[in-house]
């Protein structure tokens, strides 16, 4: 984050809780107490465990969590679903976002995450990746047709989208994200500047977005 220049950012386990360790959620919010400020926290849950989800979901909270994170490709929930629309409802109530892995895979494509935002008009629906390599311009497609969907840039690998995106559907619904560790920060960062925003548009993009939509959390 330092040699990126990048002051705050959020994490989260790379698998969904309640599986492998039970002490994810402590796990992540030790870490992030470690960098008072500079980190936030997500929680990456499987809708499949009905309460037990929804039970994590608040502990989470309670630990100071930001947002929800959903990979569809991993649980193979269904983004719709109701036992996922539960997930996002509640999160919705916290004012806090749902984050989904959003790419070129089944059951998380933009127009299966669509749904989502269709059915949880109230909730923040963030689209990570952009649709992925072949499905970004349903990803814009479905930001448009949905003013709760926000598109975030990591691993999209098209400045020249990120910039259609802030066009078609304005700078305040696009974010800046590196995937990191597997991305890096650095080339994601640049990957937004050769996108050749307005000044204004870019300081949207890169953090004004970001804690509008993070600080909002109840």
């Amino acid at each position: 984050m330092d040699e990126a220049g990048i002051d705050r950012g959020v994490v989260m386990t790379i698998v969904d809780a309640p599986a492998v360790n039970p002490q994810a959620l402590e796990l992540i919010a030790e870490a992030c107490a470690e960098y008072p400020g500079r980190l936030d926290a997500f929680a990456r849950i499987h809708p499949w465990y009905g309460q037990e989800s929804l039970r994590l979901l608040e502990r989470a909270f309670g630990l100071g969590f930001k947002g929800l994170k959903l990979h569809p490709v991993s649980t193979l929930a269904h983004p719709a679903g109701e036992e996922t629309l539960r997930l996002i409802r509640a999160a919705a109530k916290h004012g806090a976002p749902t984050l989904f892995h959003c790419g070129d895979e089944p059951l998380a494509t933009p127009l299966a995450v669509g749904r989502a935002a269709a059915a949880c008009p109230d909730a923040t629906i963030i689209l990570g990746h952009m649709g992925g390599y072949f499905h970004v311009d349903e990803a814009i497609e479905v930001a448009e047709a949905h003013d709760n969907v926000v598109l975030e840039s990591s691993a999209m690998p098209y400045p020249v989208k990120i910039a259609e995106a802030v066009e078609r559907i304005g700078a305040s619904r696009v974010l800046y994200a590196s995937d990191g560790p597997a991305c890096s920060p650095r080339i994601e960062v640049e990957k937004v500047r050769l996108a050749g925003l307005a000044p204004e548009a870019e300081a949207l993009v890169f953090a004004a977005n970001a804690l509008r939509i993070l600080d909002g959390v109840r």
